[in-house]
């Protein structure tokens, strides 16, 4: 039975007051979430061809409001990391990126991309990430420039960098991909993935410790199925030791078991997706006697330590064809479980959409109330993995939701909860 919707549902998706808000990111790629205008300038100017160069031509053919599959979903990131192959272009990409947030109210973002696709003989993993740093940075500081962010009025604009570690690659998905296979020629496809893991993390340790980069955690992307969470336990151990937080992408096209391993064999902090956490007819273990427990069982572990789930609604519907109503998505049963969760955007550009888009999503999909909304975004602030001291993190935290308590008044939106 669909639950009746709050009787101040019409100020929950007043568009001013969603895009007003201080919102939250926590689960957004950077090469999934380039400007179609910055795409065609760098390819033109690289050498790169385009299936079009005109922005409607690319939504047409590249960059859908749906897709057929994940494959066909995942076509855009040949284009998108084929123009991210020098430090200029990822500069310039990521200065964009935050200037695209901040207008439309995200206040605090964390950016993740693969590192290892981006390495050439131009920049190696850490010329990628300082040049994703400096946009950032750059963005940030003319952000917090302003006035009414100086003076207190508003809460200013931070950010952390995610790194993706890859479940699997192959000798074709980058140069270093490719060297790295070179002088691995005689160990196992497995090894060899979970040895590129554990080298991104001791890198990403050494770059945030010593060139001061806020490197604030580690995840791992790519095909689930065949590729388990277990060949990258070093990788996440290194991370663990070293205090790096740790999210993982599990049951975004896998079942609950994936997102068992990420838990339990990783230590992750963070689910992203977790779209198939209830889908107890996926899991293939023979040890597992009684599906449907073994789903609660997993579903109140994660209630229990606020495990926060990093849902990306329109990301999963056009990579699940199965969803044919957004009712139909799994934050249904996360929402009745009392799940920590917060809404992402997983690519701005891919997807076609953005942060003020997927929340208006969700009021009306599953007519949130005003507690329910406001829920989601502390949870996003106290979840996210905040660079700098747990007491800066508390004072920020508190500026982001007297801002949103202000807004919520002058719209008229009066938590019910």
């Amino acid at each position: 039975m669909t639950k009746p919707a709050p009787r101040n549902t019409a100020a929950l998706l007043n568009r001013d007051f969603l895009k007003a808000i201080p919102k939250v990111d926590l689960h957004v790629h950077l090469d999934g979430s380039i400007r179609l205008s910055t795409l065609i300038e760098l390819a033109k100017e690289h050498k790169i061809k385009l299936p079009s160069y005109s922005v409607s031509g690319l939504e047409k053919l590249v960059f859908k409001e749906r897709y057929e599959s994940l494959v066909d979903y995942l076509q855009g990131f040949r284009y998108t990391v084929g123009v991210m192959q020098t430090p200029e272009a990822i500069e310039r990409i990521s200065y964009e990126f935050a200037q695209d947030n901040q207008a439309e109210g995200v206040r605090y973002v964390e950016v993740r991309f693969a590192p290892q696709l981006l390495v050439n003989y131009r920049q190696d993993i850490s010329a990628v990430i300082k040049a994703v740093y400096r946009g950032l940075a750059a963005a940030a500081k003319e952000f917090n420039a302003r006035p009414e962010v100086v003076s207190g009025k508003e809460p200013a604009f931070h950010f952390g960098i995610i790194t993706c570690a890859m479940r699997y690659f192959n000798p074709s998905m980058s140069d270093y991909y490719r060297d790295f296979h070179g002088v691995h020629g005689y160990s196992p496809a497995k090894t060899v993935f979970g040895l590129a893991s554990l080298e991104l993390a001791r890198a990403v340790v050494k770059i945030r410790d010593v060139e001061g980069i806020p490197v604030v955690g580690f995840d791992l992307a790519g095909p689930e199925a065949g590729y388990p969470a277990w060949d990258h336990v070093e990788a996440y151990r290194y991370a663990h030791r070293h205090f790096l937080n740790k999210t993982v992408h599990a049951g975004e096209a896998y079942g609950p078991e994936s997102i068992f391993q990420a838990i339990t064999d990783l230590h992750a902090d963070r689910i992203g997706h977790g779209y198939h956490l209830f889908d107890h007819e996926m899991i293939t273990s023979r040890d597992v006697l009684d599906k449907k427990a073994y789903v609660e069982r997993l579903a109140q572990y994660i209630a229990e330590r606020r495990i926060t789930i990093e849902v990306c609604l329109t990301s999963n519907q056009q990579t699940n064809p199965t969803i044919k109503r957004m009712s139909q998505h799994a934050y249904a049963k996360m929402r009745e479980h009392k799940l920590s969760v917060t809404f992402c955007t997983d690519n701005r550009s891919i997807s076609r959409t953005t942060v003020t888009g997927e929340l208006e999503l969700a009021i009306r999909s599953f007519s949130l109330t005003p507690g329910e909304l406001k829920n989601s975004l502390i949870y996003g602030f106290k979840r996210s993995f905040y660079p700098w001291s747990y007491k800066e993190k508390r004072s920020y935290v508190r500026s982001l939701l007297d801002y949103y308590e202000k807004l919520a008044r002058a719209y008229g939106v009066a938590s019910e909860e």
